[in-house]
């Protein structure tokens, strides 16, 4: 883990009152989709709210000016533009950065024209691949350390309370003579065993479980999903709308 990025870290402190917003220290790292999909109010994780992120991708375009320099960065969940501004005298100081290599960025998040870009606060070329992989199991690391938080801390957004009581997909709708050695039936068997085939480091989505079982409602896929999470038979893995098997 490079450190001098931040990446990985998890530092949360709460602000003044009840109402005041949440804030928390450190970079987030994070994937381009979830820079894409952010909301106006900035990247927020579990009712906390970052200034500075931190993401891996390939360069795919880049385009200098007078003021600026642009890079177009893509990972396997989208891509988004980086804006490194510059200052009188800049120009002989740009990072070497090339086309078609990968680069990890430091920078805030903003909104342009109703898109996405990142405002580059450090931009470096990566030369080991392993750097790659480290960057993904730092996203999740954030995940699963900002839900324990906000769990212990009981932060609206944190994960849902829940387990195998009232309301759980374990219910009598979902019953069928066909089960499996988990215990799994019906509804429950088919998004299962869609998880499992599904080849994807990042594991397969709530969107992409939902276009193969139209038959199922959004809010049974939830309980569905719910609950083969709480039991510890599939996990979230880069958001809370991903999903891969234990057993995988």
């Amino acid at each position: 883990m490079n450190d001098s990025f931040g990446g990985g870290g998890f530092n949360a402190s709460s602000a003044g009152g009840a109402k005041d917003e949440n804030k928390a220290e450190g970079v987030l790292p994070l994937m381009v989709r979830h820079i894409l999909e952010s909301s106006e109010a900035g990247i927020q994780l579990f009712g906390f709210q970052y200034a500075m992120v931190t993401f891996v991708g390939i360069v795919r375009h880049i385009d200098h000016s007078s003021t600026k320099v642009t890079y177009r960065v893509e990972d396997h969940t989208g891509q988004v533009d980086a804006h490194l501004w510059l200052e009188e005298g800049d120009n002989m100081n740009i990072p070497g950065v090339l086309i078609n290599t990968y680069v990890r960025i430091v920078g805030s998040v903003r909104s342009q024209g109703g898109s996405k870009a990142v405002m580059i606060f450090k931009i470096a070329q990566i030369d080991s691949p392993n750097e790659v992989t480290t960057h993904l199991l730092e996203v999740l690391n954030a995940r699963y350390k900002g839900e324990a938080y906000a769990k212990s801390a009981g932060i609206a957004g944190g994960a849902r309370e829940g387990g195998s009581g009232e309301g759980s997909a374990s219910g009598g709708g979902f019953m069928d003579n066909e089960a499996n050695s988990m215990g799994l039936s019906g509804k429950q068997l088919v998004v299962y065993k869609a998880i499992k085939s599904h080849m994807s480091d990042i594991g397969i989505s709530r969107k992409e479980l939902q276009s193969k079982f139209p038959h199922i409602s959004p809010s049974e896929m939830q309980s569905i999903t719910d609950y083969m999470t709480q039991e510890g038979i599939v996990y979230t893995s880069v958001d809370s709308d991903h999903f891969l098997c234990v057993d995988s």
